[in-house]
């Protein structure tokens, strides 16, 4: 469990620093608040008069006589009494302004006297909150600062950068300041049983940010506490790339709503206890982005934020190694622009310029976007494109030592400034070089990554109803860390990629070539056992090599069945889709669906008729949300209603059991038969079996626990966990008693 600052003694330079301060608030508080600075003077207005003037009590008045001039008194006697009178109200105002004066000055001086004991509390209260900050980084600085300096040697950099992770800690709000210490105390907050996720776009989903929220009591309903919003940050539309093509990131799509309309969501999502996460695009900016069109423009500064190239000479070096992302829609991995007469580097397409993190101007500033949108309320973001940030002459620019340096330098940076916000990659590669992005255990580098091979894997064995490769691939994940943590998935926004092992599958007669067209016939539907409807995403006539895209439940014969009316045949799909999620549940990691897999929504082929989507398959399965069809989750009668209700059981089941917890250790088992597949689970005295299996008949699975009697979790039914009947499609789960 890492330690905090209560956990643990802060440096000294901190423990000096706070003492100092709390020793100024202590003498604040210990002055008495006092009427005034100084004694009051006792005035003479205060005393009582020495000389007043006795007077004699009213006399009957006599009767009226004429006035003589013996009878007038004289002037000394008469003036006398007038002047007396006069000194007294004189006196008495004299009295008054003086006491008056006398409460203002002691009130102004209380007022003072508060101020000062109000600026040293504040002090304080500022000096406590910095502890935190400053023990965070008296406690990464040697490793962040050797990292930094070894890549770019630039001492008033890294200043700079330190300076500014102060200042985005103090811009941190006190809720996530508060949610930063809970999670510190419990590092593994998010491997917990009840966590599910759910990829959203939100102008599919909803309409906008506002819209996702109204939908909240939604995805509570579908047990989803996770939530990917796609792609948001400002673009130019027919030049975005789904949104990763960012023209600012400090800026929500208008479309979309805005900065404040995503902090009042993440604060609505928190009080669900629900988490948001989001893509950060590292590797490229668009070419309208700012940085983008002051280099065009000739300025220096912002044309080595990117590569620019006068000639092609390096250009050209640079392709002879580096390998083409879309070959037939975007070849090649640099664009001539006439208007500045340079090529730049464009590993996507032509308006996606490659950022040069060679320079730390680019480092830095990317950190304090990355910080930026933490400070809005987000608790993961999703690198884009990991393996692509750090580029190099003479190598394919990928996977490259200095990238893992620059994920590490992420890592540390956000456990010094949001402790809270975990890190995902997308490192969509080949087995072996996806877990390095984990760093190791005493470095750690994502805390999570999606589980990429394994999702091609399992779409492998559904068209070959062959477990083999799947229990393999299964094992290596078991065999790592428990630190390491996967996402699983069965379909994202993304198009699926055919990255097996295939030396595994050379090994038994089936290679790379012709296995990858025999899978994409299959998924397309024109296999002679295939259900499955979809479509092909960047098809190379040349090598005859394709992904596929689709929906989870196209995949599985759903629109089939749909299409042809066919009741018996939409059972059938219906149990391929609720057994895989249910494979998906007991794979070792959190299990994240995509948008309308709940319901069984199948593909969306009206993007065909929007010019600036038909050429991207992939908008297949980014159709629109059917609310029309969520209306019928409740309803046990609709192909939508048992999904919803199927998957809502097995997540009940899931929640309620920590044998499912993503630390649980996990295994395969020996079925002896090439459809079936077993997973065991154990956890804190806790033991399970998932069968599964992936055939369309019934089988049997021939596994033989001898240690007790088992029950089934989902009929409640008690036996051993031995010579188990799997119908077609079918699955269960067995835990020990």
């Amino acid at each position: 469990m890492a330690a905090t600052k209560t956990e643990a003694a802060a440096s000294p330079a901190v423990e000096t620093k706070v003492k100092a301060v709390a020793k100024e608030v202590a003498t604040a508080a210990k002055k008495p608040v006092a009427a005034t600075e100084a004694p009051v003077k006792e005035t003479a207005a205060a005393k009582p008069a020495a000389t007043a003037v006795k007077e004699e009590p009213a006399k009957a008045e006599p009767a009226k006589k004429v006035e003589t001039a013996a009878d007038k008194p004289a002037a000394s006697e008469t003036k006398a009494p007038a002047k007396k009178t006069t000194t007294k109200k004189t006196a008495a105002k004299k009295a008054t302004e003086a006491v008056a004066k006398t409460a203002a000055a002691a009130k102004k001086a209380a007022a003072e006297t508060a101020k000062k004991a109000a600026e040293a509390a504040a002090k304080a209260a500022r000096a406590a909150v910095d502890e935190e900050f400053y023990y965070r980084m008296e406690k990464r600085n040697d490793e962040l600062r050797w990292l930094y300096m070894e890549m770019y040697g630039n001492d008033s950099m890294y200043a700079e950068l330190c300076d500014n992770l102060h200042r985005f800690y103090m811009e941190r709000n006190k809720d996530l300041k508060a949610m930063d210490l809970e999670r510190e105390k419990d590092p593994e907050w998010y491997k917990s049983n009840d966590m599910l996720g759910m990829m959203l776009y939100i102008d599919n989903f909803a309409g906008n940010i506002k819209g996702v929220e109204s939908k909240l009591d939604y995805i509570e309903k579908s047990n989803v506490n996770y939530i990917h919003l796609m792609p948001f940050l400002d673009t130019v539309p027919g030049k975005s790339d789904g949104g990763y093509a960012v023209k600012d990131f400090r800026k929500v799509r208008e479309d979309l709503g805005t900065m404040e309309d995503l902090e009042h969501l993440t604060a609505a999502c928190h009080k669900k206890k629900m988490n948001v996460c989001m893509d950060f695009v590292m590797n490229h900016t668009s070419e309208d982005h700012e940085w983008a069109r002051r280099a065009r423009a000739g300025e220096g500064e912002y044309m080595s934020r990117y590569f620019f190239f006068d000639n092609p000479e390096i250009p050209n070096q640079f392709e002879q190694t580096v390998p083409q992302v879309f070959p037939r829609t975007a070849p090649g991995n640099f664009t001539w622009l006439p208007d500045c007469g340079h090529y730049v580097m464009t590993t996507f397409y032509p308006y996606q310029w490659d950022l040069n993190y060679l320079n730390p101007r680019v480092f830095n500033e990317m950190m304090y976007n990355f910080l930026f949108l933490a400070n809005k309320g987000i608790d993961v973001i999703r690198i884009d494109a990991v393996p692509y940030i750090w580029k190099e002459l003479g190598t394919p620019c990928r996977n490259l030592r200095r990238v893992h340096t620059i994920v590490r330098m992420m890592r540390i940076i956000g456990e010094i400034v949001c402790p809270s916000v975990l890190l995902l990659g997308e490192v969509v590669m080949e087995p072996e070089k996806v877990v390095p992005y984990f760093g190791t255990v005493e470095k750690p580098e994502c805390h999570m990554l999606y589980n990429v091979t394994t999702m091609a894997t399992t779409w492998h064995t559904v068209a070959t109803r062959d477990v083999s490769l799947l229990k393999r691939q299964l094992d290596i994940v078991a065999g790592l860390p428990k630190e390491y943590v996967f996402l699983n998935y069965l379909r994202c926004h993304d198009d699926i990629g055919w990255g097996l092992d295939y030396d595994f599958l050379r090994a038994r007669g089936q290679e790379e070539v012709p296995h990858k067209k025999f899978l994409n016939d299959y998924f397309q539907g024109y296999t002679e056992n295939s259900v499955s409807r979809g479509e092909l995403y960047e098809y190379d006539p040349n090598t005859q090599d394709a992904r596929f895209c689709a929906t989870t439940a196209s995949m599985c014969g759903v629109e089939k069945a749909g299409f042809e009316q066919d009741a018996a045949a939409m059972d059938k799909a219906i149990q391929l889709d609720v057994m895989l999620h249910a494979y998906m549940f007991t794979q070792s990691g959190i299990p994240v669906i995509y948008s309308g897999d709940e319901i069984g929504q199948v593909n969306d082929y009206t993007y065909k008729n929007d010019p600036t989507k038909a050429h991207d398959s992939r908008y297949i399965h980014r159709g629109a949300m059917r609310w029309d069809l969520a209306a019928n989750a409740d309803d046990a009668d609709t192909v939508e209603g048992k999904i919803f209700q199927r998957l809502s059981e097995l997540e009940k089941i899931r929640r309620s059991e920590k044998v499912f917890m993503t630390n649980a250790d996990m295994w395969t088992v020996e079925t002896y038969d090439p459809s079936v597949l077993c997973i065991g689970r154990y956890y804190e005295g806790e033991k399970m079996f998932g069968l599964f299996n992936f055939s369309e008949y019934d089988k049997t699975a021939w596994i033989n626990e001898t240690d007790g009697m088992y029950k089934n979790m989902l009929t409640g039914e008690v036996r051993k966990a031995a010579g188990v009947d799997i119908p077609g499609y079918g699955f269960c789960w067995l835990k020990k008693l």
